[in-house]
């Protein structure tokens, strides 16, 4: 791996840059899908067979990045073309690669992900929506909680679980259910966040899916999931760093200008410094995100997998510091709609919270890396 940049990658970097700041912080969302499935950018991760661009996670987390640095991230790029994409032209069938990555990849079709559930979070070991056959169908039963764009999808893959004829044990399982599927049912989750994409609660009864909703080998179970949450991990951390270069940047501007003394505030080191490190925790996590793309891209799964953890965990970090640096700098000017930061604070949260919470994350490098043992 190297730390210095592709020029196909500085040029991608740049050509999307000027994409975000032609749509700016008060972009329209289904505008700026559109320009930027045109271009190409929504499926650049995607198989050039099926439409997309033969690139990988490397590329496609570029594009997000530089659409949140310019104030306008789109989120169901970590969901659609990232998660369900990936799963789908990893492990789908011919004739599910067919019916849905060219659509993927142009932006005419969305697919949403559901694996959090009311009581579960994001433990797969304990989710309960199942799956049985019935004949040469599937029923699937069961809860998800925060699942984003469902209004928008034309189908969600569902983490559901189905039992081992050998063993018993429940195993995962991924299935698209078409949105109008009957007994799939929506509840809008009334949120403080503000998003242009909105947060459901699902509800699956008994519903009857064709023996082809099931993506992938029944009996692969985790590693068919973990091929979409790590390129998941991986997107969240370019979301968190495009949103902190965009507040980071928004200060610097206002701490180069503002003068309330004879020099410009930024002058001052209670200012520059922890602007100053917030950059440069920026630029941390943006190199361990580069390293996950890259072994994620590269085939190894198991390496990705720590290092899309620990990209996400610092992307995390540094946004929110970032933002609250950004806010700190402009005073009573970063509450201000004006400006534009104040909506950040509680959407830089959501990268300490979501997909995984930090904790959880220090739970898997302690463990998975250092050897330590459970607590659970």
């Amino acid at each position: 791996m190297t730390t210095t940049e592709t020029e196909e990658h500085k040029a991608l970097r740049a050509a999307v840059a000027a994409l975000g700041k032609r749509h700016g912080r008060s972009y329209d969302r289904e505008a700026l899908w559109s320009e930027a499935a045109k271009l190409g950018y929504l499926g650049v991760n995607l198989p050039e067979e099926h439409g997309g661009g033969g690139g990988g996670i490397a590329e496609l987390s570029i594009v997000l990045e530089e659409l949140g640095a310019a104030g306008c991230p789109l989120l169901m790029m970590v969901v659609s073309p990232a998660i369900c994409g990936t799963v789908i032209a990893r492990f789908g069938t011919e004739e599910q690669k067919r019916q849905w990555l060219p659509g993927l990849a142009d932006g005419t079709l969305t697919m949403a992900f559901g694996i959090t559930e009311p009581d579960a979070g994001s433990n797969s070991h304990r989710i309960t929506t199942t799956a049985h056959r019935d004949g040469a169908d599937w029923r699937l039963t069961g809860r998800k909680v925060f699942i984003s764009g469902v209004d928008i999808a034309d189908a969600t893959l569902i983490v559901g679980r189905t039992e081992d004829a050998r063993t018993g044990n429940l195993k995962p399982c991924l299935f698209i259910v078409p949105r109008d599927a009957e007994g799939f049912e929506r509840r809008q989750i009334d949120m403080e966040l503000q998003a242009a994409e909105k947060q459901f609660e699902l509800t699956l009864d008994d519903v009857r899916l064709p023996a082809d909703a099931l993506v992938g080998d029944e009996d692969a179970g985790l590693l068919q999931l973990f091929a979409g949450l790590n390129p998941e991990r991986i997107m969240t951390a370019a979301f968190a760093i495009g949103m902190g270069r965009h507040a980071l940047a928004r200060a610097v501007e206002y701490a180069r200008d503002r003068t309330v003394w004879k020099a410009p505030i930024g002058a001052h080191q209670a200012i520059a410094h922890p602007l100053a490190q917030a950059h440069i925790d920026l630029e941390l996590a943006r190199l361990m995100m580069q390293k996950a793309a890259h072994l994620y891209d590269a085939g190894d799964d198991v390496g990705a997998g720590e290092a899309a953890n620990m990209a996400k965990y610092a992307a995390g970090e540094a946004c929110v510091k970032a933002v609250d640096q950004a806010v700190h700098t402009l005073g009573g000017n970063g509450l201000t709609r004006e400006f534009g930061l104040a909506s950040l604070i509680t959407a830089a949260r959501v990268s300490r919270i979501a997909p995984v919470s930090r904790e959880m994350i220090l739970n898997y490098v302690s463990h998975q890396t250092l050897g330590l043992p459970k607590s659970y």
